[in-house]
């Protein structure tokens, strides 16, 4: 019961935090803030995350994840390859969390410690993408030039790689970027 209770604690205080930096983008969060939001004490952060940028960490992920779940609807509603890929990569680069990624992106370069949680949460996406690029291509008989486990890599480096330049104040815009062709998703070729 009590393993249960701090689960439930745990991924409260995750989506709380999740939801805080949505609202308040690229604002500063105190422990305090997050605390009072979650109805949780400060502590108890601490007792579940060991950081406040650990929790930040899982917090962005946990956005990102949401989002991609979202992307995928997108996806399914793509008549064709080609615009599959042009909605994916215009749903992806619209998402809210990635600016929130960046920043735990940057945390676990600053902080070595973090990189493991970075780690585990990226091979989730990974997967997650992938199962969902399976059902997809094999669903409507697309094909892809690369295998689908390095088309996802590819396509989210990308796409990270993307928002980490433009909030390090790259000049540009996401229209001078075209993830689309990141992936090599297309439609059988008709023999002749």
């Amino acid at each position: 019961m009590a393993a249960r209770r701090g689960t439930t604690t745990r991924h409260r205080i995750m989506t709380v935090t999740a939801e805080l930096c949505l609202q308040r983008r690229g604002a500063d969060l105190s422990v305090a803030e997050i605390a009072r939001a979650a109805g949780v004490y400060p502590n108890q952060i601490t007792h579940h995350f060991g950081s406040k940028d650990s929790l930040m960490v899982h917090a962005a992920f946990l956005g990102l994840l949401h989002d991609a779940k979202r992307v995928e609807k997108v996806g399914r509603r793509a008549g064709d390859a080609e615009a599959f890929r042009r909605n994916t990569a215009r749903a992806v680069l619209a998402m809210p969390s990635l600016p929130a990624v960046s920043r735990a992106l940057a945390a676990a370069i600053a902080r070595p410690e973090l990189s493991q949680v970075v780690d585990t949460h990226l091979q989730l996406l990974f997967r997650q993408s992938e199962r969902y690029l399976q059902a997809i291509t094999t669903a409507r008989g697309w094909s892809a030039e690369r295998a689908l486990a390095l088309e996802v890599r590819t396509f989210w480096s990308t796409a990270l790689g993307a928002t980490l330049l433009s909030r390090a104040g790259v000049s540009g815009t996401t229209t001078d970027l075209d993830l689309a062709s990141a992936l090599t998703v297309h439609e059988p070729i008709s023999p002749i």
